[in-house]
């Protein structure tokens, strides 16, 4: 009961500090308009199976953008004041579901930039927001506990471009299956066990940090 009530005050928290550090979120919104954009005029019209390709590699570097942040910007000054206040398990979901929040709004939003440009090529609905859902919470999983690793090194940029490459991967790869079945560019009648797969992958992230963090907090 305690870890969920610090949850709560740490989500306010967050909210609190992105709303007076507006130009963090602005600048992650124009990255995303301004490349769909640039993607527009330089391509014209696309199909269905590019469409999927460029949505998804928009997605992933908006959300390395925004996710990066989680605790490089933090010094160590701020992280033993939370050490002495919350629990870690309270501080990585938090941050896990701040950042879910804020990958789903970013997802909806280039899914908004693409249809502005392009005719949707949406068959099935609800499969396809079901996996924007589930990618903003892989994304969200893998991107704050590999920012907390990042955080403890030096050259933290470039140690969480490393360690996020072969974890992102399959989670990845899963989405893109699953958004070609809901744009209709394939037919397969198994894509319920995707979604387990996915789900499963975001379960062991997810039991990953929740046993790894605390250990790393206390470094």
């Amino acid at each position: 009961m305690q870890v969920l009530t610090e949850i709560i005050f740490l989500l306010k928290k967050e909210l609190l500090l992105e709303w007076r550090q507006k130009y963090a979120i602005g600048g992650i919104l124009l990255y995303v308009i301004s490349t769909v954009f640039i993607v527009y005029i330089s391509t014209g019209e696309i199909r269905p199976p590019v469409w999927n390709i460029l949505f998804w590699i928009i997605v992933l570097f908006a959300s390395v953008n925004a996710v990066v942040k989680s605790f490089v910007q933090e010094n160590s000054q701020r992280q033993l004041y939370y050490y002495q206040l919350a629990h870690p398990i309270a501080i990585i979901l938090s941050k896990m579901l701040y950042n879910i929040g804020l990958l789903f709004m970013l997802t909806v939003l280039s899914y908004l930039a693409m249809t502005l440009v392009y005719e949707s090529p949406i068959k099935r609905v609800g499969l396809f927001w079901l996996t924007i859902f589930l990618g903003s919470v892989g994304f969200s999983i893998t991107f704050t506990f590999v920012s907390a690793i990042a955080s403890k090194a030096d050259n933290s940029s470039t140690l969480m471009a490393i360690l996020t490459f072969p974890i992102v991967i399959p989670i990845l790869g899963t989405l893109m299956m699953l958004s070609a079945n809901a744009l209709g560019l394939i037919q397969d009648t198994a894509y319920v066990k995707d979604i387990y797969t996915l789900i499963a992958i975001d379960g062991i992230l997810l039991g990953l940090a929740i046993i790894l963090f605390p250990f790393l907090w206390r470094d």
